[in-house]
């Protein structure tokens, strides 16, 4: 069972809302957590699709029986991927005490302002769709990472780009905030270590598609390549806009900026746009996990389609499901925080995770993918093409 709701109500008259739940969000039949995330507008797709993978391994685990007897479900409330919505939702969902904990938050912006929040009321924060490198500091008991850092992305946006390419020139577009900033530093530091730097740079306004005005500027600049750190929306329509100018360097994304959803905004304009992943090919169901994770997904809803941000949910969604079986029978925030602080090395499907002293983050692996001309993915490596999809 999952729920949305729109933060328009007031914060009071929300958490009168929730349903009765015993504390901490644990009944005798039916354990729930939280999503606070973009559900709609330039980065809702995300949101939506963290919620469905989720969704898909909680409604295959209660499909089996349940953990120690109890259904897992989500209530997912928008913070429109804006701060102070987030902030005033999360402070609502621990006021009214009917959630286990956090889970498949959406961005580093509302990572930033959350996080400290749910860290003081020591309320789990599981599976944040962000690689920003905070989120990673051992100190933060509460918090659990699945996917790779940003930074080991835009690593790979040069090696592939400079190590593999030949290219000696690069420009960046960054969303206007500490998302676009982390990914800024991580490619000044990738470069720094080569010995170059940035050709041009650009930005925009985080919920905006203001984008023209940045794309003049690092068009001047003539590079081979523009990396980019962003949501879907404001990336489309920066991309659009360069062709439609005949400006065409390569054109190179960060994962957070949601596979599925760029290329349909970008339709025929996507066509050899890059964009790095942080989890298996949603497609390759030779991988055990990915295979459960296709049937689970089509089993929660039949119209949905393999994509790499309901992977995403879905490996976050195991995750917790794994952390919640050892917390027992009795569970109770503080032995689920527990079991989540002793996750250690698993494997799940073939996928292997590694969760250790002063290591929150159980995924290290990059991947390039590139749009086809169908719309559709092929995994790129050493400039080479490789399984399409």
């Amino acid at each position: 069972m999952t729920f949305f709701r729109s933060l328009t109500a007031p914060i009071a008259a929300l958490a009168m809302a929730m349903p009765a739940f015993a504390a901490d969000g644990v009944t005798g039949s039916a354990v729930t957590f939280a999503q606070v995330a973009a559900l709609n507008g330039p980065a809702g797709a995300l949101g939506s699709g963290m919620r469905d993978g989720i969704m898909a391994a909680f409604a295959e685990a209660n499909s089996a029986g349940g953990i120690h007897g109890r259904t897992v479900s989500l209530e997912s409330f928008d913070d429109g991927y804006e701060p102070d919505r987030s902030v005033a939702a999360v402070r609502s969902v621990i006021v009214g005490g009917a959630h286990l904990g956090f889970i498949g938050p959406v961005g580093t912006p509302t990572s930033a302002a959350t996080q400290p929040v749910a860290t003081e009321s020591n309320m789990p924060f599981i599976g944040p769709f962000t690689g920003a490198g905070f989120l990673r500091d051992p100190a933060l008991s509460n918090v659990v990472n699945v996917r790779a850092t940003y930074a080991a992305e835009t690593e790979a946006w040069i090696a592939h780009l400079v190590d593999e390419l030949g290219m000696e020139s690069i420009a960046i577009l960054y969303q206007d905030d500490g998302f676009g900033r982390v990914g800024l530093a991580g490619v000044t530091d990738a470069l720094d270590r080569r010995g170059m730097t940035l050709a041009a740079e650009g930005t925009y306004t985080r919920n905006t598609t203001a984008v023209k005005s940045a794309l003049l500027d690092i068009r001047k600049a003539k590079p081979d390549a523009v990396v980019m750190v962003g949501a879907y929306k404001p990336i489309a329509e920066f991309v659009k806009l360069s062709k439609k100018l005949k400006f065409e360097p390569t054109f190179v994304n960060i994962s957070f900026v949601g596979s599925r959803a760029l290329a349909d905004e970008l339709g025929p304009d996507g066509e050899g746009v890059i964009i790095s992943q942080v989890v298996p090919f949603p497609w390759d169901a030779s991988l055990p996990v990915v295979d459960a994770y296709q049937k689970a997904l089509a089993a929660y809803d039949a119209s949905a389609s393999p994509g790499f941000v309901t992977l995403e949910g879905y490996l976050v969604g195991r995750v917790a499901l794994r952390a919640l079986d050892a917390a027992g029978p009795d569970v109770t925030r503080a032995s689920f925080l527990d079991a989540l602080g002793n996750l250690g090395s698993f494997d799940i499907g073939g996928l292997a995770f590694g969760y250790g002293a002063g290591d929150n983050q159980g995924l290290d692996s990059v991947f390039l993918t590139r749009i086809t001309a169908d719309g559709t993915f092929e995994t790129v490596a050493a400039g080479e093409q490789h399984a399409s999809r």
